[in-house]
């Protein structure tokens, strides 16, 4: 991009740890992971719920469900859809009276995370939500907040955040673009 300037805040390493510190604390805050299951919102979230997922099976030597799950028809800011495809491996999300850990990439306004919990729901009753980012970035337009953050990133509203994943992009890291000759 060569109208913007970039520059990387979490590398390989750092992602790493924040994924691994994040396991460690849905652990903790759940004592364990019975009756959890974690849903990535399509695209990168369900990458981060599966590492996260292969971090607890390492640490507790017990596999959690992960689901995917596609919010396209609820953005309240995009065109509507006729249909939602919710997507496990092996059929469809079990919701039901569980505790689901709900992840995405980069929090900002809070609208993808509003438009998750619309499909969720839908789909039926869970015991709780919560929610885990790799990047909180601020500006929210609704009152949604983390239970777990990978790092906090205070940013302007000229900025924005991309994650990069191995499964998509064939690295990993975050990096921060500043648009040029815009300043807030």
């Amino acid at each position: 991009m060569n109208d913007a300037a970039e520059h990387t805040i979490i590398d390989e390493m750092g992602i790493r740890r924040a994924l691994t510190r994040i396991a460690h604390e849905i652990l903790e805050k759940n004592k364990g992971v019975e009756n959890c299951t974690l849903i990535g919102i399509r695209t990168r979230g369900i990458y981060l719920a599966k590492r996260v997922a292969e971090r607890i099976l390492e640490i507790e030597g017990i596999p959690v469900p992960v689901g995917e799950i596609d919010i396209t028809s609820y953005r309240d800011d995009r065109v509507k859809v006729k249909s939602v495809e919710n997507v496990q491996e092996g059929g469809r999300i079990q919701i039901q009276d569980r505790k689901i850990i709900l992840f995405d990439d980069v929090l900002f306004t809070g609208r993808t995370v509003r438009a998750a919990m619309d499909a969720l729901i839908d789909l039926g009753r869970p015991q709780m939500i919560q929610l885990a980012v790799l990047v909180d970035r601020g500006h929210r337009e609704l009152p949604i907040r983390p239970d777990y953050v990978g790092k906090n990133v205070p940013t302007s509203k000229s900025e924005s955040i991309e994650v990069l994943l191995t499964e998509i992009d064939e690295k990993d890291g975050v990096i921060i673009l500043q648009q040029r000759g815009k300043q807030e």
